[in-house]
């Protein structure tokens, strides 16, 4: 079964929706310059709101130390995702699981580029932009070898007509979508949540 996250949850309404509907994950971005970007204390508004079983994923880009603590101390998130430059020794410091993301470029690069973070939980798999991610474009999913398929948390430009091909294509871990489902920047919309859900749900059989 192919697993569900839901990225950029910025409202504790849309993150129920999210649970109910049947995702298996939400992202909380910490990534000032995001317009989908949570506070700590919005944050943790969310995650107290969640019923049990629901993974939060908390991103950074190129983040200070400190400020990957303060949001393991506040709001103790399962997983963390690094989006930006960050290196194997930087992600791993804080003795909790994370996702890497890594741009496709080309098979080859991105063979290389995974070899750095073997004891990463997943490899998130995500259209190069200057805006690190979040940009709605879809990158070809060739590209992707099918040696990293399984550990690859699938995104970019993800939405509930083109999921199920994506799926049928790469045969990723998950999928990860963001502005697939959404009716402004930051704000979800619980008919296109539960449209791609469903197309997942559907790609599995």
């Amino acid at each position: 079964m192919t697993r569900i996250k839901i990225c950029g949850i910025t409202r504790v309404e849309d993150g129920l929706a999210c649970a109910h509907l049947g995702a298996d994950a939400i992202g909380l971005v910490f990534y000032p310059p995001s317009p989908r970007a949570v506070s700590v204390p919005a944050a943790q508004a969310i995650v107290a709101a969640l019923p049990p079983f629901v993974t939060t994923v908390a991103l950074f880009v190129n983040p200070e130390s400190s400020d990957v603590e303060t949001v393991l101390r506040s709001v103790r998130p399962d997983l963390l995702q690094f989006h930006g430059h960050e290196t194997n020794a930087f992600c791993r410091q804080f003795g909790v699981r994370y996702l890497k993301a890594l741009p496709v470029r080309t098979g080859a690069g991105l063979v290389q580029s995974a070899s750095q973070y073997l004891d990463a939980a997943g490899l998130l798999l995500d259209t190069p932009t200057e805006a690190f991610g979040g940009c709605g474009e879809v990158f070809d999913w060739s590209l992707i070898p099918p040696v990293l398929a399984s550990r690859c948390v699938l995104a970019g430009g993800l939405n509930a007509a083109n999921v199920a091909a994506a799926i049928g294509q790469v045969r990723p871990w998950a999928v990860d979508v963001s502005s697939g489902v959404e009716s402004a920047k930051g704000i979800k919309a619980a008919d296109q949540i539960a449209a791609f859900i469903k197309e997942v749900r559907n790609a599995d059989l």
